[in-house]
């Protein structure tokens, strides 16, 4: 009777569906194998315990215990793809099933030994895009780490001193995009945590490109951007939060942004539920924020606020994960957690975002933030 075997392999470290399944960030070439009657690994000999001590596999190998007739090759990844084939040979596998993450030279090491490989395009994302409860309070800490230093950043940008300029200063220096991130990546460091993606800080002009991580000196009565998305490193779930600051008052036009940026969030919200979708979800975001009198301008900077980008995100062991809240997003399953994050951007007056991190439930989406959605921070 044929099985159904599924394969994944890589670099567990830069790889996250392999990580779920070993649940070690390994450095070195691993693999793993997916039947109807077990589960299990590849990995490097000096990492077999600890790949037991986490993972669920019946049975942890090393290469070795796996060289093909002709031997391992002295490479690594080579040597790995080499044990993975002999495995499946010994199992009697005729075909396999790989993932989108699947590496080549993994896949002709198989086919040389006369195995079929078929590709799942759905495998290895389905099971990612629904959480475990574990893994939704793992996603829960993270963003509890990221708020909390999300408080720290914007109450100290809301009471920084002005010079004569009219720009920030803190500790007698001017406060800058960078000088914020930095103070951000000590916090998460002493926390357990690591900035790798970075962090945007920024405002007016830069802002009016959304994905800007912002540069130079930060102003007073000007909205600042600050967006946080860590990743916890012992968990490896991320963190992703963004609230807007103003040092100061904010301007009226600012203050209507911030209104209808606040009422797409809840419209968005409301339809992050089972069986809804992230295309209903995004048209809820756009069709509030046009009611409020803003125009899309998608791949277009400008000087008057404007939508730039789409409602949100999946979000897990990677930042940004399937599915997108966006025009023809797909069907949304029960526990995906995603960030609900609309925002306006333009040259002249600045941008407001706002992001939460929700978890898709039955009849209303569970949100995982607690800070309030406010300009001011003091």
């Amino acid at each position: 009777m044929s099985q159904n075997v599924k394969l994944f392999a890589g670099i567990a470290e830069k790889n996250a569906t392999l990580f779920r399944r070993v649940r070690v960030g390994l450095g070195d070439p691993a693999a793993w194998v997916e039947t109807d009657t077990g589960q299990f690994a590849i990995v490097r000999d000096l990492e077999m315990d600890r790949v037991r001590k986490n993972c669920s596999a019946e049975k942890v190998y090393c290469p070795a215990d796996l060289a093909p007739p002709e031997g391992l090759d002295a490479d690594r990844e080579t040597a790995t793809a080499q044990a993975l084939a002999q495995f499946c040979v010994k199992q009697g596998y005729e075909m396999v099933t790989v993932d989108r993450t699947f590496p080549f030279i993994f896949a002709w090491y198989l086919s040389q030994a006369g195995i079929d490989v078929g590709y799942d395009s759905d495998l290895g994302v389905v099971d990612r895009r629904q959480k475990s409860e574990q893994e939704i309070g793992w996603l829960a800490e993270a963003q509890a780490e990221t708020e909390a230093v999300m408080r720290v950043m914007c109450e100290m940008i809301a009471n920084a001193a002005v010079n004569s300029d009219g720009l920030l200063t803190h500790g007698g220096e001017i406060l800058t995009s960078d000088s914020v991130r930095a103070m951000a990546a000590t916090e998460f460091m002493n926390r357990g945590y690591s900035m790798s993606h970075g962090a945007i800080i920024a405002t007016a002009p830069h802002v009016a490109d959304c994905h800007h991580a912002g540069e130079g000196p930060l102003s007073t009565g000007v909205p600042i951007v600050v967006d946080l998305f860590p990743t916890n490193q012992k968990t490896r779930y991320c963190g992703d939060c963004t609230r807007t600051v103003v040092n100061g008052e904010p301007t009226d036009t600012v203050k209507k942004m911030h209104a209808a940026v606040v009422a797409a969030k809840a419209a968005a919200t409301a339809q992050l539920i089972t069986g809804s979708s992230g295309d209903a979800v995004h048209k809820a975001t756009e069709q509030a924020l046009t009611e409020a009198g803003y125009k899309s301008s998608r791949g277009t900077i400008t000087d008057e606020p404007s939508i730039q980008h789409g409602t949100g995100h999946g979000i897990g062991l990677e930042v940004h994960e399937p599915i997108l809240l966006d025009f023809g997003g797909g069907t949304l399953l029960e526990r995906e957690v995603f960030t609900i994050e609309p925002g306006l951007y333009g040259r002249v007056d600045g941008g407001v975002r706002i992001e939460d991190m929700l978890v898709v439930r039955d009849d209303q989406a569970e949100n995982l933030n607690r800070l309030h959605e406010g300009l001011d921070w003091k």
